[in-house]
């Protein structure tokens, strides 16, 4: 018995939730993380409409201003349509900036946070964050050209923006928790994204229809700084058998590619290649619908100030809280791949009354039939998480992160191209495709 008891902490990574339960806990970062984000996303987006409006004597470009957008000529304004297609397209130049800036740093920075740890691969993304927001602030300072958005946003995806403070988050859950509660803990953590982005939502568009832009950007600034500060002095790694690693080498690249190619368990990999392939699909229409809500919220006929467009933000975000309820009601009698099925069913059928929403009412049954929506993307982190081994989670989490940059690559070039092109025949024709899309993964999954 005595020479059994040696092994345990000679291998922590194994069950390193049960060797040291006084780790602190990652949501509060994620948490703070994702205030920052949500109050920079819609607010970013009513800025450059109320800036590109009025570059372009568009005299309704005030977002808080529903004034000239209740009548039925609003529709068949030109100059409003520009002003839709050019915000549109500044989000489409924003995110493809990001995008291209973190797909290498992200891929770059997982696998190295399996050796050295995954609080070096948390600091680095939120000083970026802290570092966009500046910009973003200088820029409204000094009423700057609206291109140094996407300088900022570039400088942050170099560093590896808000997926890879994910992914090291993930991996950080996946490196505490046993494997048969994993599902409901990833849940969590993507619930503390929800908690975060409703508070944001809400507050941003309070506090933009009562005192600007600037003043919220400077709370999430604060946010981003503090999310450093809590990475760099008060979270504890979850990687006990830390080693010296390079940071700019290629070895890091193949560990992802190995995780696909040349699986621990060679059954797995066509389980890798479908689940990664179903996450994808669910996460592409999850951003390409988040990417045109303000901007369809905005525009006739639905005419919302920014007050309704923060209450559409919570409502949104609440999903990740009911689904979180959902998927643990739930898993007390189904399996957890009839719980991703309920969550694709409920999803399908909230874009599909958007698609179709032309009051407040309607477009506010669309979010609440979403309540569901999330709780697809847990139960597929957990599944891949236990298809690879502990030493592998950086990597693996990584690897998604990738699939998540991909996903905002072709969700901001199909659904910000498709809806100023199908604004004429149906505004709401992107949602309807997006509830087309997710059959497939509902077929996979199934």
């Amino acid at each position: 018995m005595a020479a059994m008891a040696a092994p345990p902490p000679a291998e922590p990574p194994v069950p390193p939730g049960r060797c040291r339960p006084s780790l602190l806990a990652v949501e509060p970062l994620v948490f703070l993380a994702t205030v920052s984000l949500g109050l920079q996303g819609p607010l970013a987006t009513q800025y450059l409409w109320d800036r590109l409006g009025a570059e372009h004597g568009y005299s309704g470009g005030n977002s808080s201003d529903s004034a000239g957008c209740g009548d039925g000529n609003a529709t068949a304004d030109p100059l409003r349509q520009e002003v839709e297609a050019l915000v549109s397209r500044w989000n489409l130049y924003i995110n493809l900036g990001g995008f291209f800036a973190c797909l290498f740093s992200v891929t770059l920075f997982g696998p190295w946070s399996d050796s050295v740890g995954r609080r070096p691969a948390l600091i680095l993304p939120t000083a970026g964050m802290a570092l966009q927001t500046g910009i973003y602030l200088l820029v409204m300072y000094l009423e700057l050209h609206v291109a140094f958005f996407l300088l900022g946003r570039i400088l942050s995806g170099l560093t590896g923006d808000y997926n890879l403070i994910l992914a090291s988050c993930f991996s950080y859950v996946a490196d505490t928790s046993e494997r048969r509660a994993r599902t409901f803990r990833v849940a969590v953590l993507e619930a503390c994204l929800g908690v975060a982005g409703m508070v944001a939502s809400i507050g941003g568009g309070q506090w933009r229809k009562a005192q600007g832009y600037i003043n919220p950007f400077w709370l999430a600034f604060a946010a981003s700084l503090a999310a450093t500060l809590y990475a760099a002095f008060f979270l504890r790694e979850s990687v006990k058998q830390k080693k010296e690693a390079k940071l700019f080498t290629l070895s890091h690249y193949k560990a992802v590619y190995r995780l696909y190619t040349a699986p621990e368990h060679p059954s797995s990999r066509w389980k890798l290649a479908l689940y990664s392939l179903a996450f994808f699909l669910i996460v592409t229409v999850h951003f390409g619908a988040k990417d045109i809500y303000v901007v369809y919220e905005l525009g006739f006929p639905l005419c919302w100030t920014s007050d309704l467009i923060g209450y559409g933000s919570a409502a949104n975000y609440l999903a990740y809280l009911s689904s979180l309820a959902g998927l643990r009601l739930l898993q007390l009698c189904l399996e957890d791949i009839w719980v991703a099925e309920i969550g694709l069913v409920s999803n399908i059928a909230g874009l599909v009354v958007m698609s179709l929403a032309t009051t407040t009412p309607l477009m506010f049954a669309g979010y609440g039939i979403l309540f569901l929506s999330l709780a697809p993307t847990p139960v597929i982190r957990s599944k891949l998480s236990k298809l690879v081994s502990e030493t592998e989670h950086g990597a693996l989490f990584a690897s998604l992160a990738c699939v998540q940059g991909l996903c905002s690559l072709v969700s901001t070039g199909v659904f910000n191209s498709l809806y100023p092109a199908t604004l004429n025949f149906m505004r709401g024709f992107p949602f309807l495709f997006g509830a087309i899309i997710l059959l497939i993964p509902a077929a996979i999954l199934g």
